[in-house]
């Protein structure tokens, strides 16, 4: 029930996602009146790039492989996340972590309040053994390719260990959702000198130095869309500033381009003709198709999508979630930290 469009955009894109994936089936979290009637109008409909032949051919049950589990309460925005959870254990983000924490199911996907997913998620999966402490990862574009950032705002403050756990389980999260090999994990800082940063920065660059990660050294601020690294390290202050001013320059640069190009017929007229190369760089710069952020380190799948997600973010996120459920990148992530951790203690 999160989100800004919620149930319709969720139940929409978890239809979608059914059709590209069939051996995926969904449970829909909340209240079952809305969430029904939104699944009796989008079921209905014809799936994005199929014909209405294609769903009168289709062999597969929508109906069979989704299902309702009612919750009754909703975390809002507004709400505060730690308080929320507590006093609001039949709202759909916590019945959605405790049917994973059951066993019922294997992946958790939330468009709402970030910190209660967060929270929950914590809450009820607990933590992978080994971890210190668990950290968001999103993806963005840059000149080369497409790069991890983490921590985007789970850990506000840090110790030089955590931001090394970050980059361990990011570098095996490339690996295996992006296929990187051997990925680059830069430490993102004021300067590229070994000696530039705070404390923090400082500290944790010789736990990366001593690692047999791609360590690349620091990479300033500048460098991340550069596509420097393939995995880019820091703490949750900073990664989370750092992903908002890239939205709102984003958000800048295509306010300036329409004004300017509505300012004269001919820069209308070019703009007609350019038409699919703006949409095609827009697509590359929005989250539509990275599924959303994984909270990564806890017991099980936990992934955080924008509120105003559309069902084509929303399909994305399932097959993130589907991916790192089949690799079983969890057990990978607490080999490499047991590994790691003995040999630091040796």
């Amino acid at each position: 029930m999160g989100g800004d469009n919620a149930p319709d955009v969720l139940v929409e894109g978890s239809i979608v996602a059914l059709y590209a994936y069939p051996d995926v089936r969904i449970t829909l979290v909340g209240d079952k009146k809305k969430t029904e009637d939104s699944l009796n109008r989008f079921e209905r409909s014809t799936p994005p790039g199929k014909s209405a032949e294609f769903l009168k051919s289709d062999t597969l049950s929508i109906r069979d492989r989704i299902r309702i589990v009612h919750a009754d309460e909703v975390i809002e925005m507004s709400d505060s996340p730690a308080k929320a959870i507590r006093t609001k254990k039949n709202s759909s983000v916590v019945v959605a972590n405790k049917l994973c924490r059951s066993g019922e199911e294997d992946a958790v996907i939330s468009a709402g309040n970030t910190g209660a997913a967060m929270a929950s998620s914590l809450l009820y999966m607990g933590r992978l053994k080994g971890v210190m402490r668990p950290a968001i990862l999103g993806v963005l574009p840059s000149k080369k390719n497409t790069i991890a950032v983490l921590d985007l705002g789970a850990n506000p403050d840090c110790k030089p260990e955590h931001l090394y756990q970050f980059g361990v389980m990011a570098s095996i999260y490339v690996s295996n959702v992006l296929s990187y090999s051997n990925p680059r994990v830069g430490l993102l800082n004021i300067g590229e000198e070994r000696t530039k940063g705070n404390e923090l920065t400082t500290n944790a660059y010789g736990l990366f130095e001593k690692s047999d990660l791609n360590f690349i050294g620091n990479v300033e601020g500048r460098d991340v869309f550069e596509g420097i690294a393939d995995v880019v390290v820091c703490d949750g202050f900073v990664g989370n500033v750092l992903l908002k001013v890239s939205e709102s320059v984003f958000n800048l640069f295509t306010h300036k381009l329409k004004k300017k190009i509505s300012d004269k017929f001919l820069t209308k007229a070019a703009a007609m003709i350019l038409k699919p190369v703006f949409s095609e760089i827009k697509l590359q710069m929005t989250p539509e198709d990275y599924g959303g952020a994984q909270l990564l380190g806890v017991d099980g799948v936990s992934i955080i999508c924008h509120g105003n997600s559309s069902p084509i973010a929303i399909k994305n996120a399932v097959r993130v979630a589907r991916h790192l459920v089949l690799e079983e990148v969890n057990d990978q992530i607490k080999s490499e930290i047991s590994k790691k951790s003995s040999e630091r203690n040796e």
